[in-house]
């Protein structure tokens, strides 16, 4: 088979690959019909997450067709087609009994980071009963491959971290996918407004689309500013951090109401500066999270009704063989204006 491989900071190639084989009675093997790349698949590339070792296989979402399983998987078997969870779960550990599947003792965020992933022609699942969801034959792929990560991720860590309740004031930091999702999912629970910061006006066009109620381009140095003047300078009652770099983090300080909430999502390669000496009175929270997957049964039911339609994300397609041209594609996503780049391979 075929599979992205990392290559070091800034190097990748789609090499061959042997094909992988169960290794514990609990496995299963998927065949990939589709994938996805993600920001984090960036921040890989940048070198921003040293877990991830030279020659490792990318990619932590899929969808696909189970290829075999281990004698120790129960609820799937060879032929059915499922939704691959970036989180790997074994169900029994002291975190997977809290719902904290992602700092699972036998998995978490292991796919595309501590084993192979996948980006890839097919992928071996750990502790696949619990890993894996059972999709219908003709469900929308392109449309469940959202609910492997940024669904939930910008549900989990940005709307239920943040506790967006209604009438709130939300400002999103980022309009990138994680932040579209985090949009998507935070309208639940009827908002009073959700303010969209971007540099990208196409993007923030999109947001608005989407159900935003107020659009700033951050590029000239005043979305502060804008925020407190939107709010009749009180600020915002929850900021979502969705990208991951020092500017946006010190925006969503900065916009923050007392007692609001800021809800930290983006994956962080350098550090950030917190301004406890403005904060420390404020009686603001700071969350962070990795995504547990907790909330997926909850979005494959809302996703599979029709009332939620991730698939509005997508913008580009490729077959997987053409991953390097769809990497090329996503790494420059604001002159391509790029979201969400579908990678199939066939049913």
């Amino acid at each position: 088979m075929h599979g992205l491989v990392y290559r070091g900071p800034g190097r990748r190639a789609w090499e061959e690959r042997v094909t992988p084989v169960l290794r514990e009675p609990t496995d299963a093997i998927v065949r990939i019909t589709t994938s996805t790349i993600c920001g984090t698949d960036l921040h890989i590339l940048k070198g921003d997450v040293p877990s991830v070792t030279e020659g490792r296989v990318l990619g932590h979402e899929g969808v696909g067709v189970i290829a075999a399983v281990g004698s120790g998987v129960s609820t799937f078997r060879e032929g059915d087609r499922v939704l691959i969870s970036c989180i790997t779960s074994c169900g029994r550990c002291d975190f997977c009994r809290k719902q904290m599947y992602s700092h699972c003792r036998e998995g978490g965020w292991i796919l595309g980071n501590t084993i192979d992933g996948t980006q890839a022609e097919y992928v071996r699942i750990p502790h696949a009963d619990t890993s894996l969801y059972p999709i219908p034959a003709d469900g929308d792929e392109e449309a469940l491959v959202m609910l492997s990560d940024i669904l939930p991720t910008g549900f989990e860590c940005g709307v239920l971290s943040g506790r967006v309740q209604p009438g709130d004031t939300v400002a999103i930091v980022g309009a990138g996918p994680i932040g579209l999702a985090s949009l998507l999912t935070a309208q639940f629970y009827s908002p009073a407004s959700i303010v969209m910061i971007d540099l990208d006006d196409k993007r923030l066009e999109v947001a608005r689309t989407f159900g935003a109620t107020a659009l700033i381009n951050s590029r000239d140095g005043g979305a502060v500013q804008r925020v407190l003047d939107l709010t009749g300078g009180q600020g915002v009652d929850v900021a979502i951090e969705a990208v991951g770099v020092p500017a946006t983090f010190d925006i969503c300080q900065a916009i923050l109401a007392p007692g609001g909430r800021l809800a930290n999502v983006g994956v962080h390669g350098v550090a950030v500066s917190l301004h406890l000496e403005k904060l420390w009175d404020r009686n603001v929270s700071l969350t962070t999270r990795l995504v547990d997957t907790a909330t997926t049964p909850m979005l494959l039911k809302v996703v599979q009704s029709g009332r939620l339609q991730p698939s509005r994300l997508v913008t580009h397609r490729f077959p997987l063989h053409d991953i390097m041209q769809a990497y090329d594609t996503f790494e420059h996503a604001g002159r391509e204006g790029a979201l969400k780049v579908i990678l199939t391979s066939g049913s």
